[in-house]
């Protein structure tokens, strides 16, 4: 039993379009592969799918610009004329845009004005007044940034500063309290304290300070003392 016909026309289903278009592409490059290696032909395949992706087949013996030359050689047409005229006037409008843009820069910083009528001035001037007041509020909205930036630094450095302070006074105070005792200039009569309530002439009260000399350097030793 043979195949029947295929009607060609537009698959309208989406998704069997697209497995006939992969089927038909791989089938038409293996043909165009058997013909360069059976028959030693110069190929070169150029295809893209309705999704606009490209593929593309050169035989090995040669490249796909040298095929476009000998095509144009022989055909006699001009493959690249119409596309070298368009990237021409591209060009071309791209460089006059270029020049305009660099013609009102000039104009901004104040020179080629003699060609400019009245409203053209006026205009220009507008644009000039709101450029300077975007300036003006960038640079202002930087200082005041950088303003409250060093505000805050300032304030963390004083709190560090006070509670150094703070500490270091702690502690002043605390290695400078003072020791209250007696001195006793008889070394022999431990019992003379009690005369000091009666107002004993060799009894008096001392402070030891950290600051203060060595007591022995004084003449005293550690038996002439008597806490309180």
């Amino acid at each position: 039993m043979g195949r029947g016909k295929i009607e060609i026309k537009k698959i309208e289903n989406t998704t069997s379009r697209q497995v006939t278009y992969s089927k038909r592409r791989s089938g038409i490059l293996k043909k165009a592969r058997e013909l360069t290696v059976l028959c030693d032909a110069q190929i070169s395949i150029i295809m893209f799918s309705n999704t606009n992706k490209h593929y593309e087949y050169c035989s090995p013996s040669t490249d796909i610009k040298s095929m476009y030359d000998r095509y144009q050689q022989v055909t006699q047409t001009d493959l690249w004329s119409t596309q070298y005229e368009k990237m021409q006037n591209t060009l071309r409008q791209l460089k006059q845009v270029n020049d305009d843009l660099r013609k009102q820069i000039r104009q901004r910083t104040g020179a080629e004005l003699e060609g400019l009528d009245m409203d053209k001035l006026r205009d220009l001037e507008t644009d000039l007044d709101q450029s300077l007041t975007t300036v003006r509020n960038r640079k202002f909205s930087y200082i005041q940034t950088q303003t409250d930036t060093y505000k805050k630094k300032v304030k963390s450095s004083q709190e560090q500063y006070n509670t150094l302070t703070h500490n270091l006074v702690a502690l002043e105070m605390k290695e400078e309290h003072p020791i209250y005792g007696y001195v006793d200039n008889n070394p022999s009569n431990y019992e003379s304290a009690l005369a000091m309530a009666n107002g004993g002439a060799h009894m008096y009260g001392y402070r030891v300070l950290p600051s203060q000399p060595n007591l022995h350097e004084m003449g005293f030793g550690l038996h002439d003392l008597r806490l309180a």
